[in-house]
Formats: C-alpha cells, sequence, structure tokens
C-alpha cells in the first residue's frame, strides 16, 4: 500500500489512474455483458477521489475519469471522427469534475456515519445529474447510461419499469459508494451495509408490488436484415437483396415487416416504379411493409431520414420523420465553427433535416406502432411518450454498419430491451447489418439475434401486452428526487457555512504604530 501511495503521489499518474478507472464501466456494457462488474466497477475511482489531496484536485480527477469513460463508451467512434472522439470524450469528460468534488467532500478522510448516510443518497444523485445532462440530444443522447448495461437481468428490468433506466443508474451507483466504504473506511461499514441492505429491499419491492404486463395475444413480425453491401451502386443491389429477402415471406402469415435504416436510398415519392415494386412485395406476401428512407425529398427540400408504411395498394400516407439527429453524424452543430469535421473523419457533409413529432402508424384494423430511427431508441422519453399515445408495438429501425466490428451494434440492441420494460410493450430493433433483435413487453429476448454475420429475414411471434407501467404513468420521478436531493444538499451545505463563519471569534486588532512607538515597543 505504501509503494501503491507512493506512486500515486504524483498528479500525472493519478490523472492517468483517474482515466483508466473511469473507463472501466465499459466492462458491464456489450460486447463484454460483465454486468456485475457495474457494481463494483466505480470502486477505483471513488477511493482515488477520496484520496485527493484537494478537492479541487478531486475535480480534475473527475474531470478525467470522465475522460476516459467517454472515451471507453465510445471508442468504436474513432474510425469515423479520428481526433475528434478525443475532443468529445475530453469535453462531456467535463461534466464528471463537480462530481468528483463532490466524492472528495462527503468520503474524504473517515466520514462520520451521517455523511456516509449524506454520501449514499448524495453521490448517486450527483452521477445522475451528469447522465441527465449529457442526455441532451446536443451533446450526443444518453448513450451508455450505466443503469442501461442491466438491459439482461430480470429484477433490473422490473425496477425500469418503476422508475426508468434512471432508477438503474441511481441503484448502481449507490451500491458503488457503499463498497468503497466497506473498503475504506471501517468505522463507518454499518451505515455501507445499511445502504446495501436497502438497495437489495428496494429491488425486492420493485420485483413484487409493480404490476406485471399481460400478454394478451401474438404478432409475427418479420425482420429483413441484408447484411453488409458495400462498392458502387450499393442502393440499388442492398434494395434487390431486401426484395429478395422479403420474398421469401410469402404465404407466412406475416402481420408486419420491418426493414432497417436507410433500406431505400430513394425518394419513394419521386419514384412511383419502386413504390409499385413494394406494394407488389406487399400484396405478395400479406403484410404492410414498414421502410425506411434516407433520401432527398422531392415535396420539401433537403435530406430526410424517414419511416414510411407502404401497403398493398401503394403508399399509405404515413410517414415518420425523424427527430433527433445523431451529432456529427447526420448533422454538424454549430457547421462554421466546427465544419473542419468533415476534414477529419466521416462527418456529415450535409445537415438532415429534422421531422416535428413522433407518429403513430395504424397497421390494418388492430396494430398500432410507433417507429423511431437509429438512437432515437437510446431516449425514455420518445417510447414512453409513444406509449401514452396507444402502440402496441415499438420499432425503431437501425443502420449501424459503419460500426460493423465494433462493440456498438450488441449495445444498441440492448437498449431496446430497456424501453420495452420501461413501458410494457414489446420492441423490433431491426438493422441493416445487424445486430437485429426483439423484446417482449417485460424485457425480455424474444427469438435469437440476427448478428453481423447475418443476411436473413426472420419471423419473431411478439407477444402483446396492455396496461401502463408506474414508468409511463410517473415519468422521471427519479431524476426529480435526484435533483432535489442535491439541492436540499447544497442548501443545508450553504446553512452550515454561514453558522461556521458566524460563529468564528472576531479577530484581534493589531495595535496602532505611532510616529513615538512601535508595536514591538511603545512609547519608544
Amino acid at each position: 500500500m505504501k509503494t501503491l501511495g507512493h506512486w500515486l503521489a504524483s498528479p500525472r499518474r493519478r490523472a492517468a489512474a483517474a482515466a483508466v478507472a473511469g473507463a472501466l464501466p465499459v466492462l458491464a456494457f456489450p460486447a463484454p455483458s460483465l454486468w456485475w462488474c457495474a457494481y463494483i466497477a466505480l470502486v477505483p475511482w471513488l477511493l482515488l477521489l477520496r484520496t485527493a489531496p484537494t478537492g479541487k484536485r478531486a475535480a480534475f480527477e473527475g474531470w478525467w475519469g470522465g475522460f476516459g469513460f467517454m472515451l471507453a463508451m465510445h471508442h468504436w467512434l474513432l474510425p469515423s471522427l479520428h481526433v475528434f472522439t478525443f475532443v468529445i470524450a475530453a469535453l462531456l469528460g467535463a461534466l464528471w469534475a463537480p462530481w468528483g468534488w463532490l466524492v472528495h467532500r462527503l468520503l474524504t478522510g473517515v466520514p462520520s456515519p451521517a455523511q456516509v448516510a449524506g454520501a449514499l443518497l448524495v453521490l448517486p444523485s450527483g452521477w445522475l445529474g451528469v447522465e441527465l445532462i449529457r442526455s441532451w440530444q446536443g451533446l450526443g443522447g444518453p448513450w451508455g447510461m450505466l443503469g442501461s448495461s442491466q438491459w439482461q437481468i430480470e429484477p433490473a428490468l422490473r425496477l425500469a419499469s418503476v422508475g426508468g433506466v434512471w432508477l438503474l443508474s441511481l441503484l448502481v451507483v449507490a451500491v458503488n459508494v457503499a463498497v468503497t466504504v466497506l473498503v475504506a473506511v471501517r468505522q463507518a461499514r454499518v451505515p455501507a451495509v445499511a445502504g446495501i441492505v436497502a438497495t437489495a429491499a428496494a429491488t425486492s419491492a420493485a420485483w413484487a408490488l409493480p404490476p406485471r404486463p399481460a400478454v394478451d395475444g401474438h404478432l409475427r413480425i418479420a425482420v429483413v436484415q441484408p447484411g453488409v453491401i458495400d462498392g458502387p451502386g450499393g442502393a440499388d443491389r442492398r434494395l434487390a437483396r431486401e426484395e429478395q429477402l422479403t420474398s421469401r415471406l410469402a404465404g407466412q402469415d406475416v402481420d408486419l415487416i420491418v426493414w432497417g435504416e436507410s433500406s431505400v436510398g430513394f425518394d419513394l415519392g419521386d419514384r412511383p416504379d419502386l413504390a409499385r415494386r413494394l406494394a407488389d412485395l406487399s400484396r405478395a406476401t400479406g403484410a404492410d411493409i414498414l421502410v425506411n428512407v434516407d433520401a432527398r425529398r422531392s415535396d420539401m427540400p433537403g435530406i430526410y431520414k424517414s419511416s414510411v408504411l407502404v401497403g398493398p395498394d401503394g403508399l399509405t400516407g404515413q410517414r415518420y420523420d425523424k427527430m433527433r439527429l445523431v451529432p456529427f453524424g447526420e448533422y454538424i452543430p454549430a457547421r462554421s465553427m466546427l465544419g473542419w469535421a468533415t476534414s477529419v473523419g466521416k462527418a456529415a457533409g450535409e445537415d438532415r433535416r429534422r421531422g416535428s413529432q413522433p407518429v403513430v402508424m395504424n397497421v390494418g384494423d388492430r396494430l398500432r406502432v410507433g417507429p423511431m430511427v437509429c438512437f432515437e431508441t437510446a431516449f425514455p422519453d420518445m417510447t414512453r411518450h409513444l406509449t401514452r399515445e396507444g402502440v402496441d408495438v415499438l420499432i425503431g429501425q437501425s443502420s449501424t454498419s459503419t460500426f460493423q466490428h465494433s462493440w456498438a451494434p450488441e449495445q444498441h440492441a440492448s437498449l431496446a430491451a430497456l424501453r420495452a420494460a420501461e413501458t410494457g410493450r414489446p420492441m423490433v430493433h431491426a438493422t441493416l447489418t445487424g445486430v437485429s433483435a426483439v423484446y417482449g413487453p417485460s424485457g425480455q429476448r424474444v427469438g435469437s439475434w440476427l448478428g453481423t454475420d447475418a443476411s436473413a429475414a426472420q419471423i419473431y411471434a411478439v407477444p402483446l401486452a396492455h396496461g401502463t407501467t408506474p414508468y409511463v404513468r410517473l415519468g422521471d420521478w427519479a431524476v426529480h428526487a435526484a435533483v432535489l436531493i442535491l439541492v436540499v444538499w447544497a442548501a443545508g451545505e450553504g446553512v452550515r457555512t454561514l453558522r461556521i463563519r458566524r460563529s468564528a471569534p472576531e479577530p484581534r486588532e493589531a495595535p496602532a504604530r505611532t510616529v513615538h512607538g512601535s508595536p514591538a515597543r511603545p512609547g519608544r
């Protein structure tokens, strides 16, 4: 321990250690999927922050840890954004600087039981505050929220139905804080154990008390994944492959067919021949087809990414234009200043246009679906809104082909499990190149994934459920509670500081100096 302490005496080494410690939680996400790691992954970072020599130094190491976390979570962006990936990680990592200061303030030295109890509430709330800020679409959205690492754990999915992914993040950080205290502060083990017990009790209550989605039927939904198709004429060859795969679904009693993001590279309003071909496919299979058009529109200026429903009689007129665009991938924020990003990576050469509102589509007489495009499935508020509007099935159309050989496809597919659990509605995640997946109304996987090596059309028996989960009914109450905790703690700290200043003794006045004497020897 002395050797480690001596090694960490160097500020540079502490900064490097903070970056490495901050990166550890990524192991809990796909592809490693070591979900249990999330409950201890923050401990090394917390231990480092509490031993910082000053609060200012802890804030700096919070920044470095945030940089490590953001870089590790988004490492798959490196081939596309190159050096700009480091810039983004550094900017977003700064959000953890106040959290680093909080850790030092509450856990440094030998904290009292009251301080530990406060830390078990304040530090998870502070972490959630960081997640709330970086969840803004302009900062990249809520990709890599700590709670989303628990996407395949049934008790965690039950908690998500109560408080969304926000509640999962709160509880995961609380367990990390409790473990840190158990490891580092023997005198405060009782409140630490109490925190772990309280977390277990909350999980048990969420498991037992809320109503479970009641399955009241099934639909047969097919996902068409053409696979990787590169090179000249890629849009035409992809469309041909999708038509070939879809034609195999004829006679298989399918209710809906879903294609991935950018599955059609031409405006169907300007290409009636393509619209007729899709209508022919719909008649042959006996099912409507939800395609995704990525093209310049003939009726409006600019390029849109749009979910378009095609029936046996052609375009149904139901269309959803993507509302939340990917920064740098689909538009460049402040292009006049940051347009240089196009010269160092695969940033958007032209900004896509945004849609104005979500859309609920009617498929036949008995099915209502809510489409989203690409990383919109990372936003809990979008699926919650669609559920409140009465959808039966949530649908995400994605591509991920740019990040084929990385952890991104599996990370993206896992998010649909959380959205399904939060809303009590099944979700279909259809991609061009994998990973495609379907989840039931409790977040459980339906059938098998279509991996990144698959080119296939697969039918899923999707369970339908109705009713309202506590999260859909109550919304982001966990976020509001976290903000309230932070405000109350800050107010308490302000009052405490004011009392200390008022109770401090008045400083003694120095003896006055005169021309006839000195402070040391008056009168001489």
